[in-house]
């Protein structure tokens, strides 16, 4: 009988490609509609990679009177202002596209697992130029959870024609570590994303330097 195919699943934002200019930009654009300006800078790029809301209440907290209520309601403001400019200033990280190729080259089957809204992540990936190389795409709102639940994981391995005992998670944040051990998979953690060599605090099963590094790394973690 064949043994199942390896898969290898990416975060986006932080892992991918760097995003933050772009997700900054957006909240940003909130704070200037209601004549406060930037609240935001590259600073809290951190803030950026928690995603929208978390980069409203950043903001809001700088100013005062607000509460919960006002994040809701410039949320689809933010939404609206980075689809219109979702990679004005968005890269890949230096080697991703090589790594990529490599491993479809060599026969992993790859996928993304982001909670970034899938309508927005599926342009970002065509945009970037890399969405025919994902067998399977779950976003934040493609089932009723998102990670670190084990569900979308497991959606984005087997959607993609993989087995999850034969797969490992690639990714930036302690949510991604968080959704490895939900998932019961192996799980490295990138240094060049927004907690740079400080997330080894999360003690992954590996640390990925480089996009370089990365077939040699799927190879020793899918054995």
């Amino acid at each position: 009988m064949l043994q199942a195919k390896r898969t290898v699943v990416f975060d986006l934002d932080g892992t991918l490609a760097d995003t933050s200019a772009d997700l900054l930009a957006a909240a940003n654009a909130c704070f200037r509609g209601m004549g406060h300006g930037d609240m935001l800078t590259a600073a809290d790029t951190l803030t950026a990679f928690h995603g929208g809301r978390a980069m409203l209440k950043l903001g809001f907290s700088r100013l005062d009177g607000w509460d919960e209520a006002m994040i809701d309601a410039q949320y689809p403001v933010l939404l609206e202002a980075y689809a219109g400019a979702i990679d004005t200033h968005t890269r890949l990280y230096p080697g991703a596209l090589a790594a990529l190729e490599v491993l479809r080259g060599q026969g992993y089957v790859l996928s993304v697992c982001t909670n970034k809204p899938a309508g927005l992540a599926e342009t970002l990936l065509r945009k970037l130029g890399i969405r025919d190389m994902f067998g399977a795409m779950i976003g934040a709102d493609t089932l009723p959870t998102r990670k670190p639940d084990a569900a979308p994981y497991v959606a984005a391995v087997t959607q993609a024609g993989g087995v999850v005992a034969r797969s490992i998670l690639i990714g930036d944040t302690e949510t991604d570590r968080k959704t490895g051990l939900s998932a019961g998979v192996p799980v490295a953690l990138v240094t060049f994303g927004p907690e740079g060599h400080a997330i080894a605090r999360l003690e992954p099963e590996a640390l990925l330097h480089h996009f370089d590094d990365l077939p040699d790394l799927a190879e020793r973690m899918l054995q």
